[in-house]
């Protein structure tokens, strides 16, 4: 296996990761039914974003917190969730990629979940 070096690595990891997160039976709520996102507009950004955290392509415009509040208002983000979004990523991104910019996706997204965790339990409050 490789590892994450280029746009089209990310969109791969991006879209196999999609591929399971929507249908899990813990999550996949969250995307189909809460958020309602549309793929053909939701994974472009995902590309973007996880190009720029990874290939440090300044790519990615936006507020990845600031559009998770409402989802939290809506159904709270539990630990748990978070939890299984990083399990779901990281045996995504293991069954992919090999590497030292994979194992920085899998450092930056328990980072995110933890950071991202915080801010919606203290949304919460």
């Amino acid at each position: 296996m490789k590892d994450i070096t280029s746009r089209a690595d990310v969109e791969t990891l991006v879209n196999k990761f999609y591929d399971k997160v929507i249908k899990d039976d813990v999550i996949g709520f969250f995307f189909t039914d809460v958020a309602k996102i549309e793929l053909n507009k939701h994974l472009p950004k995902m590309y973007n974003f996880w190009e720029s955290i990874l290939l440090g392509n300044p790519v990615y415009e936006g507020n990845p917190m600031r559009v998770h509040f409402p989802i939290n208002e809506v159904v709270a983000l539990e630990e748990r969730h978070f939890n299984r979004w990083l399990q779901i990523w990281e045996e995504t991104v293991h069954e992919n990629f090999e590497g030292q910019n994979t194992e920085t996706a899998i450092a930056r997204a328990l980072n995110i979940a933890r950071i991202m965790h915080h801010k919606m339990m203290n949304a919460r409050s």
